[in-house]
């Protein structure tokens, strides 16, 4: 869990990528919750979908979303700029 630095609202901080385990709970619950957390951002009802398009111009605040890219601009070529500021730690 993290508390967002500006708007004060708490979320979960997680991702398949970087989660080991859920401290507090045993093993097997861990790992339970963590694939029902998984799955529940693979939802389309809490997801954002872009069409690309020449000079589009995307931000999110990593403090609270995920991203993930979807291959799907084939043939086409998709030049990514990556900006990231300094800022805060999750607490």
């Amino acid at each position: 869990m993290r508390t967002h630095p500006e708007t004060g609202e708490r979320s979960i901080y997680t991702n398949g990528y970087h989660t080991d385990y859920i401290e507090g709970v045993s093993p097997e619950e861990s790992e339970k919750l963590l694939a029902i957390l998984e799955k529940a951002i693979m939802s389309p009802t809490v997801q954002f979908r872009l069409k690309w398009e020449v000079d589009t111009f995307v931000m999110w605040d990593n403090r609270s979303s995920q991203h993930a890219v979807a291959a799907d601009f084939y043939p086409n070529e998709r030049v990514v700029e990556r900006v990231t500021i300094i800022g805060d730690r999750p607490f």
